[in-house]
Order: structure tokens, then C-alpha cells, then sequence
């Protein structure tokens, strides 16, 4: 076949690309095992594997349970895992006091980690709504005027409360998730007047969306609220300016890593928040709803599990995250073997 003459010289690419080595170099970053932050649920009984039917593949560990459970992906290559403690057992108050009980399931868990495998980073979930009575994540006002509305510097000083309580009990990382005002601020100072400040990453959820994709999670945790919704205080999914405001305040605050929570169906703002604060680790949370509909996709043969898998991270990390929380880890921690 005779060369096209009039193709322009600039517009041929494929050449850059007709080799696998080639294509892989068109990347900016790639995926490596230690981007990967492994979410697991914690429960408060101590020999607990309990399987989420609506997360699959995930379950619901006792602290006896963790060696077995942990011990052969840590041989794979995981290097940080997130908890979330899953009270079934405790007396929750409007307060949240099993949020910080030494003897609850999270305190403990990072014991049990750090003598385990004193490599694996941990880092801690900071939120009251597993442990609320009416599972909001602050508290609310006593004012009787104020009926129902939450009451924000009480929240974020008892959000302090816990994430130093984590912090004192080993966690290299604490995370607050509830979206409090001011929150970010509190425990920084609370870390600094109690000498933790160089000892403990604060990873703020800055940008944490009022999704409809945390069902599954919910069901994990036990954590839907008793009443109302959470969408007071969790961003509402249009509102990129107000995420970018979030961000950039939560970096003024102290945060040492900034999350965006959902991931894919906001690239947009992971690629905000990159521009907003190039100087900080960048995290997402692949949520149990993201991971839901990709295996439940697979499982209907719309695609194959592994290919929309990598896809769907890969975005994520074309979009400037260095750090994806992601319930696929194990299955990664393989894939990223071969």
C-alpha cells in the first residue's frame, strides 16, 4: 500500500506504543505495592472471621485472627494497612466513649500489629459513628434551641480525644473521617501539646463526598446513622469549590497526607487537590461501592475482574495519587508479582 503524503508527520503515535515496554513508558507513575493501604474491619470479638456479604472477598477480624489473616499478604509485599473498628459488644452513648475504650477493638489491634509485624505501616480511621448511639459523626448540641444540629468545637476536641488515644497506643497514622470543621486543626494541637506531633501522620479525609457508595461499608461497620443523613457535613458531589476550599484548608490546618474519598467518580478533584497541594502525599479511597460494582461487573461478565481492576486504580493514580486505599490489595499484591 502506498504512503499517505498527506498525513501530517506529528500525527503518527502508535509507533510510540506498538511494544508492551513502550506502553508501559507512557506512564508518568506506576503502580507499585507500596501505594497500596489495605482497609480492614476490626470487630470486638477476639476470634472473629466474619464474612460482608455486600463487600466480597472482606471480612470482619478479631484481634486472634489477625496473624492468620495478615501474616501471608505482609509475605506478599503489604506494607500499610487502615482500621476500622467494628463494635458489637459496647454500650455506645451519645458521646462515643468506646471510640477510645483501651480494651476496644482498634487500641488493641495496633498492639497486636506492632508486635506482630513491627514493619507494617497502621494507620487508624478517627470517627465517632460506629460508636455513637445515634451514629452521627459528632455530637450533637444540648441547646434546647438547637435541636438535631451538631455541635462543631466539642466534636473536634473529642475527635482529638481519640486520634491521640490511637496515636499514645502505636498508630503511625491517624485519619479523621467526620468531616468536622476544624477537626484537622484540633488534633494537631493536640498531638503537639501531648509530644506527638514528629511521632504520628495526619492524613485528613479533606474532600469527603455525601456519596451513595458507602453502603457496603456501612453494612461492614454497623455505622449508619440512626436518623437523618450525614449530608451537613459531608461535601455535597457538586461541589467542586467547596472541596478545593476543604483542601486547602485542611493543608493550612496541619494535614500531612490530603484524601479524597470517593476516588473515580472524582478525578477531577484528585487532580485539584494535586494542583492545590503539590507538596503533600495525595490519597483516595477506593470505596466499598467502587469495589462492589467492579466485582459485581466481573461477576456478570461485563469484564474481565483484573483488567477493570487495574483500570479503575490506574486512573487514580494518572490523576496524582501516591497513596490508594483499596480493598482490591490482596488481589494486587498478587497481580503486581506476575
Amino acid at each position: 500500500m502506498a504512503a499517505d503524503n498527506t498525513m501530517e508527520i506529528s500525527s503518527i503515535l502508535q509507533g510510540g506504543y506498538q511494544h508492551p515496554l513502550s506502553r508501559s513508558w507512557q506512564a508518568r507513575r506506576h503502580l507499585t505495592k507500596s501505594m497500596l493501604m489495605y482497609p480492614i474491619f476490626i470487630t470486638d470479638d477476639p476470634d472473629a472471621s466474619v464474612d460482608i456479604p455486600s463487600l466480597p472477598g472482606q471480612s470482619r477480624w478479631g484481634v486472634n485472627r489477625l496473624d492468620e489473616f495478615l501474616g501471608p499478604l505482609v509475605k506478599k509485599g503489604l506494607t500499610s494497612v487502615i482500621l476500622f473498628g467494628v463494635p458489637l459488644n459496647c454500650v455506645k452513648d451519645e458521646r462515643g466513649t468506646p471510640a477510645d475504650d483501651p480494651t476496644g477493638p482498634v487500641i488493641l489491634a495496633v498492639r497486636k500489629l506492632r508486635a506482630l509485624f513491627p514493619e507494617l505501616y497502621i494507620a487508624c480511621d478517627v470517627c465517632l459513628c460506629e460508636y455513637t448511639s445515634h451514629g452521627h459523626c459528632g455530637l450533637f448540641a444540648a441547646d434546647a434551641d438547637t435541636p438535631g444540629t451538631l455541635d462543631q468545637g466539642p466534636s473536634a476536641a473529642r475527635i482529638a480525644e481519640v486520634a491521640l488515644a490511637y496515636a499514645r497506643a502505636g498508630a503511625h497514622c491517624v485519619a479523621p473521617s467526620d468531616m468536622m470543621d476544624g477537626r484537622i486543626r484540633a488534633i494537631k494541637r493536640a498531638f503537639i501539646d501531648a509530644g506527638f506531633a514528629n511521632r504520628c501522620t495526619l492524613m485528613s479525609y479533606a474532600a469527603k463526598f455525601a456519596s451513595a457508595l458507602y453502603g457496603p461499608f456501612r453494612d461492614a461497620a454497623g455505622s449508619a446513622p440512626a436518623f437523618g443523613n450525614r449530608k451537613c457535613y459531608q461535601l455535597p458531589p457538586q461541589a467542586k469549590g467547596l472541596a478545593r476550599r476543604a483542601i486547602q484548608r485542611d493543608v493550612a490546618e496541619g494535614a500531612d497526607i490530603i484524601m479524597v474519598k470517593p476516588a473515580l467518580p472524582y478525578l477531577d478533584v484528585i487532580q485539584d487537590a494535586a494542583q492545590l497541594a503539590p507538596d503533600h502525599p495525595l490519597a483516595c479511597y477506593q470505596v466499598s461501592g467502587e469495589y462492589a460494582m467492579v466485582v459485581a461487573g466481573a461477576r456478570a461478565g461485563v469484564y474481565d475482574l483484573r483488567v477493570m481492576a487495574f483500570e479503575t486504580v490506574e486512573s487514580m493514580v494518572r490523576a496524582g495519587c501516591t497513596l490508594i486505599l483499596t480493598y482490591f490489595t490482596p488481589q494486587f499484591l498478587d497481580w503486581l508479582s506476575e
